[in-house]
Protein backbone atom coordinates (compact mmCIF):
# COMPACT_ATOMS: atom_id res chain seq x y z
CA UNK A 1 0.00 0.00 0.00
CA UNK A 2 1.44 3.37 -0.58
CA UNK A 3 0.93 5.64 2.06
CA UNK A 4 1.48 9.39 2.75
CA UNK A 5 2.49 10.82 6.11
CA UNK A 6 3.05 13.70 7.79
CA UNK A 7 2.92 15.84 10.54
CA UNK A 8 3.26 19.00 12.56
CA UNK A 9 6.32 20.00 14.78
CA UNK A 10 4.56 18.27 17.81
CA UNK A 11 4.00 15.08 15.87
CA UNK A 12 7.21 14.49 14.39
CA UNK A 13 8.55 12.34 16.65
CA UNK A 14 5.44 9.89 16.23
CA UNK A 15 5.42 10.55 12.80
CA UNK A 16 9.00 8.67 12.39
CA UNK A 17 8.69 5.79 14.27
CA UNK A 18 5.31 5.23 11.94
CA UNK A 19 7.44 5.64 9.18
CA UNK A 20 9.83 2.92 10.70
CA UNK A 21 6.98 0.69 11.07
CA UNK A 22 5.67 1.33 7.71
CA UNK A 23 8.64 0.57 5.70
CA UNK A 24 8.66 -3.09 8.07
CA UNK A 25 5.96 -3.51 6.67
CA UNK A 26 7.07 -3.19 2.84
CA UNK A 27 4.68 -0.18 2.71
CA UNK A 28 5.60 2.91 0.48
CA UNK A 29 6.18 5.83 1.85
CA UNK A 30 5.50 9.28 0.74
CA UNK A 31 6.88 12.05 3.35
CA UNK A 32 5.28 14.87 3.14
CA UNK A 33 7.19 16.38 6.07
CA UNK A 34 8.36 18.11 8.14
CA UNK A 35 11.73 17.70 7.40
CA UNK A 36 12.58 19.11 10.53
CA UNK A 37 10.87 18.23 14.59
CA UNK A 38 12.87 21.65 15.74
CA UNK A 39 10.91 24.61 13.59
CA UNK A 40 7.16 25.25 14.15
CA UNK A 41 5.29 24.80 11.22
CA UNK A 42 1.13 24.97 10.72
CA UNK A 43 -0.62 21.96 10.78
CA UNK A 44 -2.83 22.93 8.07
CA UNK A 45 -0.26 22.86 5.20
CA UNK A 46 0.80 19.32 5.96
CA UNK A 47 -2.77 18.20 5.72
CA UNK A 48 -3.47 19.17 2.69
CA UNK A 49 -0.23 18.30 1.33
CA UNK A 50 -2.00 14.46 2.40
CA UNK A 51 -4.92 15.06 1.40
CA UNK A 52 -4.67 15.89 -1.82
CA UNK A 53 -2.06 12.77 -2.28
CA UNK A 54 -5.35 10.69 -1.18
CA UNK A 55 -7.86 12.94 -2.86
CA UNK A 56 -5.52 12.75 -6.24
CA UNK A 57 -4.86 8.91 -6.21
CA UNK A 58 -1.41 9.21 -5.84
CA UNK A 59 -1.71 7.73 -2.26
CA UNK A 60 -4.33 5.17 -1.19
CA UNK A 61 -4.16 6.48 1.99
CA UNK A 62 -2.79 9.20 4.60
CA UNK A 63 -1.25 9.02 7.81
CA UNK A 64 -1.52 12.93 10.03
CA UNK A 65 0.03 13.28 13.15
CA UNK A 66 -0.58 16.41 15.39
CA UNK A 67 -0.87 17.49 19.13
CA UNK A 68 -4.54 16.11 18.87
CA UNK A 69 -5.24 14.67 16.10
CA UNK A 70 -8.29 17.01 15.40
CA UNK A 71 -6.95 19.96 14.00
CA UNK A 72 -4.82 17.45 11.37
CA UNK A 73 -8.57 16.12 10.75
CA UNK A 74 -10.43 19.39 10.28
CA UNK A 75 -7.59 20.32 7.65
CA UNK A 76 -7.49 17.22 5.66
CA UNK A 77 -11.56 16.90 6.13
CA UNK A 78 -11.65 20.08 3.96
CA UNK A 79 -10.40 18.15 0.59
CA UNK A 80 -12.83 16.57 -1.65
CA UNK A 81 -12.88 12.81 -1.18
CA UNK A 82 -10.93 12.42 1.99
CA UNK A 83 -12.70 11.09 4.86
CA UNK A 84 -9.93 11.66 8.08
CA UNK A 85 -10.85 10.63 11.73
CA UNK A 86 -9.22 10.81 14.95
CA UNK A 87 -8.38 7.52 16.00
CA UNK A 88 -6.90 6.70 19.62
CA UNK A 89 -7.87 3.15 20.07
CA UNK A 90 -8.77 0.48 18.54
CA UNK A 91 -12.13 0.04 18.25
CA UNK A 92 -12.34 3.76 16.63
CA UNK A 93 -9.65 2.80 14.09
CA UNK A 94 -11.89 -0.42 13.64
CA UNK A 95 -14.91 1.39 12.91
CA UNK A 96 -13.51 3.88 10.88
CA UNK A 97 -12.65 1.48 7.87
CA UNK A 98 -15.52 -1.12 8.70
CA UNK A 99 -18.25 1.73 8.20
CA UNK A 100 -17.04 4.94 7.34
CA UNK A 101 -14.29 3.63 4.73
CA UNK A 102 -11.36 6.09 6.23
CA UNK A 103 -8.48 7.12 3.81
CA UNK A 104 -6.85 9.49 6.22
CA UNK A 105 -5.95 8.24 9.73
CA UNK A 106 -5.07 11.25 12.22
CA UNK A 107 -3.62 10.59 15.42
CA UNK A 108 -2.55 12.94 18.68
CA UNK A 109 0.88 12.28 19.66
CA UNK A 110 0.55 14.08 22.84
CA UNK A 111 -2.65 11.14 23.19
CA UNK A 112 -0.77 7.98 22.21
CA UNK A 113 2.92 7.04 22.98
CA UNK A 114 4.56 6.28 20.04
CA UNK A 115 4.78 2.85 21.52
CA UNK A 116 2.82 -0.69 21.10
CA UNK A 117 -0.57 1.46 21.38
CA UNK A 118 0.01 4.00 18.37
CA UNK A 119 1.13 1.18 15.97
CA UNK A 120 -1.58 -1.32 16.87
CA UNK A 121 -3.72 1.50 15.66
CA UNK A 122 -2.03 1.81 12.18
CA UNK A 123 -2.37 -1.60 11.87
CA UNK A 124 -5.50 -2.11 12.78
CA UNK A 125 -6.87 0.69 10.71
CA UNK A 126 -4.74 -0.61 7.17
CA UNK A 127 -6.02 -4.00 7.75
CA UNK A 128 -10.10 -3.78 8.47
CA UNK A 129 -11.63 -3.84 5.09
CA UNK A 130 -14.42 -1.54 4.14
CA UNK A 131 -18.14 -3.65 4.78
CA UNK A 132 -19.57 -1.67 1.82
CA UNK A 133 -23.33 -2.60 1.66
CA UNK A 134 -25.45 0.10 4.00
CA UNK A 135 -22.54 1.63 4.53
CA UNK A 136 -21.64 2.76 1.19
CA UNK A 137 -25.30 4.35 0.55
CA UNK A 138 -24.30 6.49 3.55
CA UNK A 139 -21.11 7.23 2.62
CA UNK A 140 -22.26 8.18 -0.65
CA UNK A 141 -24.52 10.73 1.25
CA UNK A 142 -21.49 12.25 3.01
CA UNK A 143 -19.72 12.31 -0.25
CA UNK A 144 -22.72 14.05 -1.97
CA UNK A 145 -22.01 17.32 1.04
CA UNK A 146 -18.87 17.69 -0.32
CA UNK A 147 -18.98 21.55 -2.30
CA UNK A 148 -22.56 22.46 -0.23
Amino acid sequence: MKIALASDHRGYELKNKVCQLLSKHEHTIVDCGPSNSSNSVDYPDYALKVAKAVSNKECDRGILVCGTGIGMSLAANKVKGVRAVVAHDLFSAEMSRRHNDSNVLCMGAELIAPGAIAMKIIQVWLDTPFEGERHARRIQKITDLEGS
